[in-house]
C-alpha cells in the first residue's frame, strides 16, 4: 500500500528554503504548495487563500502543515487553523522563526523602527517592495511607509555576497542604517522536522 504523502502549504517567501530543506534532510513524504509572496502586502486575504488550498488538499494528503506566520493577520489564520485542525510555524513573522523568538524580541526592544530582510526579500526588494509599494514611481510615498524605521536589518539565512549587497542597497534606497545578522533557517527547520517526525510516528 503506498503512502499518502503530507502536504506543507507555505509562503511563497520560503518555499526556495523549504525545498533545500526537504531535499537536505530528505523528507521525501513532504509536498509543498506555495502561495505568492506578495499576498503579505494585503495580510486579509492570507485567511482565505490557506483555507482554500486546505479544503482542495485534505482528500490527497495525510497531514496538512501551514508554513506561515501570523503575517499581520491579527489572529486570524490562527482562527482558520483551528477550525481546520491544522498547525503551523510558531511567531508572528517569518524573521520571529529565522531569528528566534526571543532574539527578534531582543531586536524589537532595542530599535522598535526596524525593518526585516530575509534572503527572500533582499533578492526581490525591488519588486516587492519599491515596485508593488509604487516607490519606484512616487519617491514621496517613501516617507509614508518609512518614515518611522531608523534601521535594516538583514536576516541571513545563507552566506551570500550578492544578496548582502543587495540587502545594502535595500537599506540605502529606504535611507536607513544597515545591520547584518546570520540565522541559517532557524524555527523554519525545526518547525519543519517536527512536523516530519509526526507524520512518521503517525504512519508507524
Amino acid at each position: 500500500m503506498k503512502t499518502q504523502p503530507a502536504l506543507v502549504i507555505a509562503c511563497g517567501a520560503l518555499a526556495k528554503e523549504i525545498t533545500t530543506l526537504i531535499d537536505t534532510n530528505q523528507w521525501n513524504n513532504l509536498r509543498v504548495q506555495c502561495i505568492p509572496a506578495k499576498i503579505h502586502n494585503y495580510p486579509d486575504q492570507i485567511p482565505d487563500a490557506v483555507r482554500r488550498i486546505i479544503h482542495k488538499a485534505k482528500p490527497d494528503y495525510s497531514q496538512i502543515f501551514i508554513a506561515f506566520a501570523d503575517c499581520g493577520t491579527g489572529g486570524l489564520l490562527d482562527a482558520v487553523i483551528k477550525e481546520e485542525k491544522v498547525e503551523r510555524l510558531e511567531g508572528a513573522h517569518c524573521y520571529e522563526f529565522y531569528a528566534g523568538s526571543e532574539a527578534f524580541a531582543a531586536m524589537t526592544e532595542q530599535e522598535p523602527g526596524t525593518f526585516y530582510l530575509t534572503d527572500f526579500l533582499a533578492n526581490h526588494f525591488e519588486r516587492l517592495i519599491l515596485k508593488e509599494l509604487g516607490i519606484n514611481k512616487h519617491p514621496e510615498l517613501r516617507e509614508m511607509y518609512f518614515g518611522n524605521y531608523k534601521k535594516l536589518v538583514y536576516l541571513a539565512q545563507t552566506d551570500n555576497p550578492k544578496l548582502e549587497q543587495k540587502a545594502k542597497e535595500a537599506a540605502s534606497a529606504l535611507g536607513l542604517q544597515y545591520e547584518f545578522k546570520r540565522t541559517d533557517y532557524g524555527g523554519l527547520e525545526q518547525g519543519l522536522r517536527q512536523f516530519n517526525e509526526s507524520i512518521v510516528q503517525w504512519q508507524n
